[in-house]
């Protein structure tokens, strides 16, 4: 058997707690064999197994980015400091029209590389040329959901029902890619930028064909409004009007929902991804996370694109996270570090429905090993505070997927960092030319 052992350090288990323990990887099957003492381990995987070293660090579960567009690091700093709206119509949705599939591949690759470098494991990305972006997944080592991003607005009718199909297409064909670590979704872009005959249309064939619905849901004022005062109803109560609100399903945002539709998220079991440091910088708002959670919907973070962030650092988002959701309810107690730590692992995985997200036995080996031994994360009172409060992305030595090392002693290994960097930066010199020129 292909073994692996990780080990010398601490463990965070799924109720919290952390203790001393080493764990021990099916590197064939892709799970976690035994987590205990290095005798234990010893038994489940044999002393000349491969052995990462987590001494003086914590082994977690690898993180999971639940909301972004990968492929939009091209674009990081491009344009700052906009609203919303005319961020997405006069900078974004533009530069997107210029994008190639090589492009995307190249931006796509760039985001894997961040993400495994900051103990990623698992992220859900709504772009475009998803096969692309499949290809990279593959490659690098990680797990996906991935859909192909719909939007209807500004089109004639043609053209939009053949981004509904490109979507269902992409969801149908790239399911259980990668050896499985690849699912999929329908993803309208959201209830606003997709006309309702589309978004109806579109939800129907993905229910037929049991894909579920990922869609920005309720992320500003500007999204809300035009429903309520079309429709007389809530954005919620529209999705779940066509069908669109279910257990399967994940909502981006969700800054702008009222008690009514936290109550109906709950009893739906539609899960939010919280995305605090986009909604902080287009001051979309502060999502009502505490009360989300105490209403038992399912809450995971997500970094947005690095177009409205500027980076794919899980880490960044806990801390944000834990400081806005105590803004949010005007209450220092909101939003403990266990909660946001819980809503970037275990959390993030329940929201797409991948493995991953827990350490014990016959869950998936999807693990970071965090390095504790840094001024910034001394002293060592509460492991669980630092990983809220004070760790990096740049503190994590390896990074471990399906039960394969990504990353050992902060070097990639499934990818090519330097060349990916370099492509990435010359793709992203020749799209704003390109954009420029338009």
């Amino acid at each position: 058997m292909n073994q692996l052992r990780v080990g010398g350090g601490r463990v965070l288990r799924p109720d919290g707690r952390v203790e001393r323990a080493d764990v021990a990887v099916d590197r064939d099957e892709g799970t976690i064999r035994a987590v205990g003492s290095p005798d234990e381990v010893d038994e489940a995987v044999g002393a000349a197994a491969e052995t990462l070293d987590a001494s003086d660090s914590l082994v977690i579960p690898g993180l999971v980015n639940a909301h972004t567009h990968v492929a939009m690091t091209l674009l990081r700093g491009y344009a700052d400091d906009k609203p919303l709206d005319p961020w997405l119509r006069e900078d974004i949705w533009p530069a997107e029209a210029e994008l190639t599939p090589d492009d995307v591949e190249a931006g796509a690759e760039l985001g894997a590389v961040e993400m495994i470098r900051s103990g990623t494991t698992a992220f859900a990305d709504m772009y475009f040329a998803m096969d692309r972006v499949a290809d990279v997944v593959d490659r690098a080592g990680l797990r996906a959901r991935l859909g192909h991003g719909v939007v209807t607005v500004g089109k004639d009718d043609a053209d939009a029902r053949a981004d509904v199909e490109e979507s269902l297409a992409v969801a149908r064909e790239l399911d259980g890619a990668a050896d499985g670590r690849i699912r999929t979704a329908f993803m309208p872009h959201s209830l606003t930028t997709v006309g309702e005959e589309y978004l109806r249309e579109g939800v129907s064939e993905a229910r037929e064909a049991g894909i579920p619905v990922h869609l920005h849901a309720n992320e500003t004022e500007d999204e809300v409004d035009p429903i309520v005062d079309e429709r007389g109803e809530r954005p919620i109560a529209y999705a779940a009007e066509i069908d669109a609100l279910g257990p399967d399903d994940f909502f981006a945002h969700g800054v702008h929902v009222d008690g009514s539709e936290i109550d109906r998220l709950a009893e739906a079991g539609t899960a939010v991804v919280h995305c605090p440091a986009s909604n902080m910088k287009l001051a979309s708002g502060m999502a009502p996370v505490q009360r989300l959670r105490e209403a038992g919907v399912t809450v995971a973070l997500g970094t947005d694109g690095a177009a409205s962030n500027n980076d794919l650092d899980v880490f960044d988002e806990m801390r944000d996270a834990a400081m806005l959701g105590k803004l949010a309810a005007d209450d220092a107690s909101a939003v403990p570090a266990e909660a946001v730590v819980e809503m970037a692992t275990r959390g993030g995985a329940d929201a797409l429905n991948l493995p991953g997200g827990r350490i014990e036995a016959g869950a998936a080996a999807d693990l970071a090993v965090v390095d504790l031994d840094a001024p910034h994360l001394t002293p060592d009172h509460d492991p669980v505070s630092h990983l809220a409060y004070a760790a990096r992305g740049s503190d994590v030595r390896h990074t471990v997927c399906d039960g394969d090392v990504l990353m050992r002693d902060r070097e990639v290994l499934t990818l090519d960092a330097e060349a990916v960097q370099k492509r990435a930066a010359d793709a992203a010199i020749d799209l704003v030319e390109r954009v420029k020129s338009a």
